[in-house]
């Protein structure tokens, strides 16, 4: 490892315009002519459009022009889709109700847009956005996930009866029962996981332009994945010729899964743009986020957990109801099936596991992938269940876990995962003893004659990251592959651009994937330009999302590297009279081995453009592309353990210590590593203790603001230990396993875990608001 290359704890080269102000956002962006849009939103949950009438807000100052759904549907421009196919147990295919870009005949939630505002200024058209007059006739609404499934409530889409979207099992249901039926302990529980926002702190933006001479589209937007938007909209939405449409993903300010998806916005300024002539710019505000971005969790479930009379876990059978709300999102179909009951087995050798999911529609915002996607869901219910068992059986919470460690490798669970690596006891034992877990009763002591309830709490997560491979993921529903691409190219004075699929929104690829390069030809970072984000300017690519980019993206480049060192090393051999298997690469030569003949690695890529004296038969220039698709997913595992101390007059949470003891694999930047788990840690503690959308029975949203939407600050949260103990994964060449989402995973089941430790009741639902507390800590005394 050289001061910069893998391993180094290097600073972020991107920071420098991030803290300066110099970043590059959508919102940034200004191009002439450009106009301003405001979409007309439905301020009812359920209601069918009797009619539109725009003709007062055209009138007003500065107006461009009003468009509606009829509009849009007449254009041709079609219907938003979910890319990922389920089918029912019984066979059937799930069932997709209608998503307009702009709803001309039925709004389903509040803030379904049924028209676009163009105008000079954006206060032009949110004047004449509220002077559009939009004649409704309201329906009954549902909002509660168990009550949609409920008989004679209303019905949401007339595809889908009963609001069912598809009812889907996974695993043995006989083999699980029986294995319930002879348990000698039975742990049953009912588990909630609250819904949530993802609340990045760039809104969503889009810039739609369309240029007439040309014929040709393009879209700035705040995209996780641009090449899936530029596919998806050509080839679904019918807005351009994929030929014809250039996808822009800018600087991206923090994504959480929110911005895998294509939404209306895009569509409709895409085609605005062609319809009014001007280029057509859109900037979400808060509330309109706060409404509109998918929504993650919204779980319901019951669990059974059986044991044997040596406490090993014989069987777990789960049923659960998933609301995915008023539309089926992009990939809203996999989140609550392959991404959540495939890791019911955790870390733990369960011999039978069976798992049921329903999935309904509600009158609220589609629920999609937040930061975990499905896996903070199995988690929860896994590490929430298994404590609950400890306490039940009168066993230590680690010692139940430690029984029931898979310790052989590789390992096949019943719901379809094999787990290539892993060493769940180093992970344990590395958290127990920076937590000092056995000196905790002599702590819970001394808080007590303070008069405080302490209490601790272990979480043991796994997560399936780096999702793949295309064939498997195509053979389960997947519309698209999960491969990912990578070009490199040696430019002729040694300097080297790398043109990634990945898409970076805070994770650091501008400094991770230049260290891997910098590890392979011993250059410094500063002379390695990562690219990505431009479909025109990188090879098709699949993006950034579940924890991917290093085990997957970094994975491509890795392979591309491999082309360029060994045509840099035929150049090499030749321009040293050498064989090309004695040809190293050391601090930025190439150098004949054993010998003290080199040539620098400059004077090699020089040499590859001047093609003056290159081996007979080589083409010109040092350039390279690979295309990476995994054999098999990563499995990042931990052990999180949180201690607390509970005010019982106030039932105030304080968390007093935080330990994170993650195995990622392999290391590319420590420094950034650690700072991904802090903000996954925040993420998690932010749903356990603060954060929840509520509707009320009308369908309004009661959160749409930070005033009733409770996000962490600085002082919710304490300063986190954090260790690893890495096994390296054997399915990349990096070795790498993907930490982007471990900390939201682990997190929340470590911090209830915590708090009904210390105030004696197991009666608690997420978040755990100080009210829900107190009256927790009472109605158990």
């Amino acid at each position: 490892m050289g001061v910069e290359g893998i391993g180094a704890r290097v600073a972020r080269k991107e920071d420098k315009r991030f803290l300066t102000g110099k970043g590059r956002y959508t919102d940034d962006m200004v191009v002439p002519g450009m106009k301003y849009a405001v979409f007309v939103r439905s301020p009812h949950a359920h209601a069918t459009i009797r009619s539109i009438d725009a003709t007062s807000a055209k009138s007003m100052p500065g107006v461009i022009d009003v468009l509606d759904g009829k509009q849009l549907l007449a254009d041709g421009i079609g219907n938003l889709i979910c890319g990922w196919m389920i089918h029912s147990k019984d066979g059937s295919p799930m069932r997709m109700g209608a998503w307009r870009p702009l709803a001309h005949e039925t709004v389903r939630y509040v803030g379904d847009a049924v028209a676009i505002v163009v105008a000079d200024s954006v206060a032009q058209a949110r004047d004449a956005a509220e002077a559009v007059v939009v004649d409704y006739e309201t329906l009954p609404v549902v909002t509660d996930t168990l009550q949609a499934l409920g008989e004679g409530e209303p019905q949401i889409h007339p595809e889908a009866p009963g609001n069912l979207i598809f009812d889907w099992e996974l695993g043995d249901a006989g083999a699980a029962d029986q294995a319930i039926a002879a348990a000698a302990h039975v742990t049953e529980l009912k588990i909630i996981n609250n819904r949530l926002s993802p609340n990045a702190m760039e809104p969503r933006a889009t810039l739609g332009i369309y240029d007439a001479g040309d014929d040709h589209f393009t879209c700035y937007t705040t995209s996780q994945n641009p090449h899936l938007a530029r596919l998806v909209m050509s080839a679904f939405y019918n807005v351009a010729p994929e030929n014809k449409l250039r996808v822009i993903a800018p600087d991206v300010g923090g994504g959480f899964g929110s911005k895998i998806f294509i939404y209306p916005e895009e569509i409709v300024c895409l085609w605005a743009s062609k319809r009014t002539g001007v280029p057509v710019k859109w900037t979400a505000d808060r509330t309109e986020a706060f409404l509109t971005d998918a929504h993650g969790r919204d779980h319901v479930s019951t669990v059974k957990m059986a044991f044997d009379g040596s406490n090993r876990i014989t069987a777990l059978k789960v049923d659960t109801i998933a609301n995915l709300g008023a539309y089926m999102s992009l990939f809203s179909s996999c989140v609550p099936t392959y991404l959540y009951a495939t890791l019911l087995s955790g870390q733990y050798a369960i011999p039978a596991i069976h798992a049921n999911v329903r999935t309904v529609y509600t009158n609220t915002a589609p629920v999609d992938a937040y930061r975990g996607a499905g896996r903070p869901e199995a988690t929860y219910l896994l590490e929430r269940t298994i404590e609950t068992a400890a306490r039940e059986l009168g066993i230590s919470p680690a010692e139940l876990r430690r029984i029931n460690f898979i310790r052989t490798f590789p390992h096949q669970t019943p719901v379809i995962m094999n787990y290539d690596a892993g060493d769940y006891e180093a992970s344990l034992r590395g958290a127990m003893e920076a937590a000092d877990w056995d000196g905790f009763a002599a702590r819970k002591a001394e808080a007590e004659r303070r008069g405080m309830k302490r209490g601790i709490g272990m979480s043991c997560y796994i997560e399936a990251c780096g999702l793949a491979p295309s064939a498997a993921v195509g053979s389960l529903g997947a519309g698209v592959g999960l491969w990912e691409s990578a070009e490199v190219r040696v430019n002729a004075v040694g300097t080297i651009e790398v043109m990634t699929g990945s898409h970076s929104h805070g994770q650091g690829h501008e400094t991770t994937f230049a260290q891997v390069v910098a590890e392979r030809f011993g250059v410094p970072i500063d002379s390695v330009n990562i690219v990505h984000g431009d479909t025109d300017k990188v090879q098709m690519g699949m993006g950034t999302y579940g924890s991917r980019s290093g085990a997957v993206g970094m994975s491509a480049v890795f392979k591309a590297l491999d082309k360029v060192e060994a045509k840099a090393k035929k150049i090499a051999a030749h321009m040293l009279e050498a064989d090309e298997s004695d040809i190293v690469i050391e601090d930025g030569a190439l150098k004949v081995a054993g010998t003290d003949r080199s040539v620098p690695w400059s004077q090699v890529a020089l040499a590859s453009y001047t093609a003056h004296n290159l081996p007979p038969g080589m083409e010109p220039g040092l350039k390279e592309g690979a295309f990476y698709d995994p054999s098999n997913f990563t499995f990042p595992a931990g052990c999180y353990i949180c201690e607390v101390e509970v005010d019982p007059e106030t039932g105030r949470t304080k968390i007093v210590q935080f330990v994170a003891a993650d195995d990622f694999g392999n290391i590319i930047n420590p420094l950034i590593v650690e700072g991904q788990v802090h903000g996954g840690l925040a993420q998690g503690i932010g749903q356990a203790l603060l954060e929840g959308v509520h509707y009320d029975q009308s369908g309004q949203l009661l959160t749409a603001s930070y005033m009733d939407y409770a996000m962490p600050r600085a002082d919710d949260l304490p300063s986190f230990t954090v260790t690893t103990s890495n096994t390296p994964c054997p399915s990349n060449p990096l070795g790498v396993k993907g930490c982007g989402e471990a900390g939201a995973i682990g997190s929340p089941p470590a911090l209830i875990n915590a708090i009904t430790d210390a105030i004696g009741t197991n009666e608690l639902t997420m978040p755990a608001t100080p009210q829900k507390v107190w009256a927790a800590v009472h109605s158990a005394h």
